[in-house]
């Protein structure tokens, strides 16, 4: 226990017996630890960002209600009853996530946040609910990302055919899965931007009134300023080897921002700034591929899936970029490539709850496999349990 007054860890010892009407406490032992240098202050000016903490809080609770509504609309639609569903799995909206570690004392501290509270989901639901699954990853020494290779693993790995599932989210992300691999010989890292930078600077450039830039309609009418394109590829992301894990700290709205400036000064047309960062998505996850890849396995097919598979100009660009290896979708192969990720975290929630591992040390540099994620009971849990 930390109070308010934040002076401190308080710890106790306690044996708890069962009794005819209610559970009797003996404390065993306590004790009290101050806490570091200069520890408690940093955690009594968090207040002086009370906009920025409000805000973290509010939207926490509020996206753990749009999820529960989500999960329930989704049960509706499907002709299912919520007691006919055992697991809620909520990957959350991550707002920030560190995964270099930093020293703190002798701690070497990797840390990530997701929101969405999954309290709300729980009680909403009645479903049993997991949670939060990039911090036990990184307290295990891992990046905490990619968590998806070992869902791809089960949904796509083919007995003779060499797959590369690229997922085009907001950061593209890769699983090589070599063909009738094991799971220790899964290679999975984090290939750079997906659609992050593209969405960033598409909203700058429209004042709001454009999310994304659809089809790819904007790319295709500009064309790549080289300057810029090889500045953004000197990130030192893309010199990092695996594995490897990216957001928007490195890919977000504080690159979008030094985009626009220098594109500015040098007079990029707009269209030309579009097709420029959508070729930044194209030449990460190419140089990433014929990098630490293709060097290593024969790749027959690449296998697309996310949010920018929707991107027809993006789809074109890989196409044309990694032939004459044959670029398709999961759609192709019989699973709808929006519905991946959300089915990759509801795979994550089963092996939790039934406390199996869900990392794959390979993917994210931890030392061992964990189970990952929190817990949170439903109405149901001492039954599932038992």
């Amino acid at each position: 226990m930390s109070g308010t007054s934040a002076d401190g860890i308080d710890a106790a010892l306690v044996e708890i017996t069962e009794e005819a009407h209610h559970p009797r406490v003996t404390l065993l032992h306590f004790e009290h630890r101050s806490y570091p240098p200069g520890i408690r202050e940093r955690i009594l000016r968090l207040p002086a960002h009370a906009d920025a903490l409000r805000e973290v809080c509010h939207l926490n609770v509020l996206l753990g209600e749009l999820f529960a509504q989500a999960a329930l609309d989704l049960l509706k639609a499907a002709r299912f009853s919520p007691a006919e569903a055992v697991l809620v799995g909520s990957h959350g909206q991550t707002i920030c996530h560190l995964p270099t570690p930093v020293a703190e004392g002798d701690l070497r501290v990797r840390s990530t946040l997701q929101i969405g509270e999954p309290s709300v989901i729980a009680e909403r639901t009645g479903l049993t609910t997991v949670a939060d699954f990039r911090p036990r990853d990184m307290a295990a020494g891992g990046e905490g990302a990619p968590l998806t290779p070992y869902p791809h693993y089960l949904l796509f790995r083919h007995a003779e055919r060499c797959r590369a599932v690229v997922n085009l989210g907001g950061i593209s992300n890769l699983t090589l899965l070599p063909p009738g691999a094991s799971v220790a010989e899964v290679l999975a890292f984090d290939a750079g931007p997906g659609n992050v930078l593209i969405d960033g600077v598409v909203r700058r450039l429209s004042g709001g009134t454009l999310e994304y830039d659809a089809d790819g309609a904007w790319a295709a009418s500009g064309k790549v300023n080289q300057t810029l394109l090889q500045r953004l590829l000197s990130s030192p992301f893309f010199q990092r080897p695996p594995p490897r894990s990216a957001g928007q700290e490195e890919f977000g709205p504080r690159m979008v921002e030094e985009i626009l400036s220098e594109a500015g000064p040098e007079g990029i047309p707009p269209a030309d700034l579009v097709t420029t960062v959508s070729t930044l998505t194209v030449e990460g996850i190419a140089s990433s591929l014929e990098v630490y890849v293709f060097p290593r396995q024969a790749v027959d097919e690449i296998v697309l899936c996310g949010g920018g598979v929707r991107n027809r100009w993006l789809r074109s660009a890989m196409e044309a970029r990694l032939e004459p290896r044959p670029v398709l979708t999961t759609d192709d192969l019989g699973f709808p490539t929006q519905a991946v990720e959300a089915t990759a975290f509801a795979v994550l929630a089963y092996l939790t709850f039934t406390g199996q591992a869900g990392n794959l040390p390979s993917a994210t540099g931890a030392r061992q496999a964990v189970p990952l994620g929190k817990i949170i009971p439903g109405k149901r849990f001492s039954r599932l349990q038992s």
